[in-house]
């Protein structure tokens, strides 16, 4: 985990990760902690129609047409641009045409119900699998590119 989050440029947050970030990851300080450094320190870009400020270290809102702002944000020279968590941003990325990567952990347990991150609506898109690897708590992360027509 910390050798993905390292790697980011910048992040791109829906509101309601963005705030479940801000409220603990600012309190995180330790130097020794690369994923706390690296999320404190590196642009957030919060996608939200309902916040009016962001006051986390290097956030910035994005308020008007979010397909639009990603698409420039990607046209930039930042380097990788990370979506943690932020199932409905995530919808949307699809959509449009903006996720170059899937990197899916899946977890071995049976919660029975939930979210779904690929629910009723999602456009349907093509994957390929480009790596698979499995932690030792068992937690196996799926690496999939986006397969363009």
């Amino acid at each position: 985990m910390t050798e993905w989050t390292t790697s980011a440029g910048a992040f791109l947050l829906g509101r309601k990760t963005y705030e479940i970030f801000a409220a603990s990851w600012p309190k995180s300080t330790d130097p020794a902690d690369e994923s706390a450094m690296a999320l404190n320190t590196r642009p957030k870009y919060v996608a939200s129609r309902t916040l009016k400020d962001v006051s986390w270290n290097n956030a910035s809102l994005l308020q008007d047409d979010v397909a639009d702002a990603v698409a420039e944000l990607k046209s930039q020279d930042g380097g990788e641009i990370q979506v943690h968590g932020s199932s409905e941003l995530v919808q949307t990325l699809i959509e449009h045409d903006l996720v170059d990567e899937l990197r899916l952990w899946m977890f071995p347990v049976a919660l029975g119900t939930g979210k779904r991150l690929f629910g009723q609506g999602t456009i349907p898109r093509s994957f390929r699998l480009v790596d698979l690897r499995q932690n030792t708590t068992g937690a196996v992360l799926h690496v999939y590119d986006a397969v363009t027509a």
